[in-house]
Parts: C-alpha cells; structure tokens; sequence
C-alpha cells in the first residue's frame, strides 16, 4: 500500500535514529513505501537538512548502484557545552565526595538522557572513523559503553577483573594500577573480542590511567588496534598518568578531603573536538 509523504518522513526518520553508521539502499525504502526513488530522494533531503539544522547528526549519501544513505550521529556546540557545564555544576556538590576521595558518579550515569548525551558526546569524536567495537571495565563504565555502542551501531565489551565461569575461556594480562602502584589483574573472554578489531576504550573515572593502560595491552593481546580512549571524568594526578593521549568530558580539578568539598570543570573535551562540533 502506497505510504503518504508525512507517514513516511516519520518512519524514515525512525529507521535511520535506530541504525546509525549503517549504509542503507534507496531500494530498501522505495520498496518500503511503494514509492517512486525520486520521491524517497526528495524525503531524504528534508530529514538530511533537518537532522543538520538540528544537530541531530549527518546524512551521507552514498553514490552508485551499491550506494544509499547512512544517518551519523552528531551534537552541535552549544548543546555540548551546555551539556558539559550541567555535568560540571551537578558533581561539584559536597555530598559527592566520599571517603578516599572518590566521587559518587552513579545517580548521573543512571539517568538515560545523561547516558544519551554522554553516547552522542563520545560517538562524535568517530565520525568518519573505523570502530568495531567498544571496550570498557566492569562495573560503573558499562553503561557508558553500552551508550558509545549504540550510536557506533557496533558491540560492546566488558573486561572483568575475576573469572566468571560464563565467559569461558579468557585472556588476562597483569598491570599495574596508575593511583596505588599496585599489581592487579584484567581478563577478557576469548570469544568477546575477534581479531583485527579497531577499538574505542571507554570508562567512568580516570586516576593515573593505569586500568586503561591494562585495556590496552589487552587489545594488544587480541592482535587488535586501540584507536581512541574518553573516560566520562578524570581527577588531577601529581604522578606521571600512564597515557597521554584520551579524552574527558569533566576534570575534577580540586579536591578537598578535610571540608569534603570538590571543583569540578570541562575536561579536554571540548578543545580537542573544535572541527567535530557543529
């Protein structure tokens, strides 16, 4: 049954939301909507302008009989600042700060429109980029991962520090933990990581980067390619942090045990993505 112009633009817009990065054929959606192709081309090229207008993300078009359209997710500038400055504000309260100098993250990465915004955030930075998978440690990091995957349209996983007997198989490497200098221990399931993979670690909090610097030796284990690191927040470190080259969306740049009191600002974020924002 043929579908009319505002009934299609409406689950157009729906099927490209759900599957970004991924290349879909003109076919596909006149077949859909039993509609001539230049008639889905002129739908595309008003969700295209929208989705730009908006800073809900790009669509490319790919030419060619194997061609189609493929939605990318972005997010404009002020939306990313204003975001980042919500996020700064609401950990700078007293009450986060709990003994040892950690910082209560869980309400925040419990909520689903700061997962959102956290997944646009760090996806923004891969437009354009191969990732094939996401990596992050259990426990606080997984929702964040699950978020970044979800807007990469790619796989998700989680690297654990004791077995589980439904991982099978696994892979671990020793490193050495960047903020007490202490030897710990990471495993990966063999079946969660194929070879030649090109991965985006990800993570909730970064100290002296030592966990991170464990994730990467075991991508290295799986004969794989780290291709970016973003942690959520990160704390100053009198140390040398073990690596250099990351992304922070928050620094937590004062601590102060004694009052229980923090400052809390944007992190590299926002400098380091100036040509990626809109």
């Amino acid at each position: 049954m043929k579908v009319r112009r505002s009934d299609r633009l409406i689950d157009m817009t729906r099927y490209l939301l759900e599957r970004p990065h991924t290349l879909i054929p003109l076919t596909f959606f006149s077949n859909r909507y039993e509609s001539a192709k230049s008639s889905i081309s002129e739908d595309l090229s008003i969700v295209k302008r929208t989705f730009y207008n908006r800073g809900t993300g790009i669509l490319e078009t790919v030419p060619g009989a194997a061609g189609g359209v493929r939605y990318m997710p972005m997010i404009k500038q002020d939306e990313a600042e204003s975001f980042i400055n919500e996020m700064a504000e609401r950990l700078s309260e007293n009450d986060r700060l709990l003994p040892g100098g950690y910082v209560y993250l869980s309400d925040l990465l419990g909520r689903p429109d700061v997962l959102r915004q956290v997944g646009r955030l760090i996806a923004n930075q891969y437009v354009g980029k191969e990732v094939t998978a996401v990596m992050t440690v259990a426990t606080k990091g997984i929702p964040i991962a699950q978020s970044v995957a979800m807007y990469l349209n790619v796989p998700f996983v989680i690297v654990r520090r004791d077995s589980k007997i439904t991982e099978g198989s696994t892979v671990s490497v020793n490193y050495v933990s960047g903020s007490s200098a202490r030897i710990e221990k990471m495993e990966l399931s063999k079946r969660s990581l194929p070879v030649n993979s090109k991965v985006l670690i990800v993570d909730d909090f970064m100290k002296g980067g030592g966990t991170v610097n464990g994730m990467k030796s075991l991508i290295e284990e799986f004969d794989s390619e780290m291709v970016g690191i973003s942690v959520f927040a990160e704390s100053v470190f009198d140390g040398d942090r073990m690596i250099d080259d990351y992304t922070s969306i928050l620094e937590v740049d004062k601590v102060d045990i004694e009052n229980k009191t923090l400052s809390v600002s944007a992190g590299n974020y926002l400098t380091k993505n100036v040509d990626q924002l809109v």
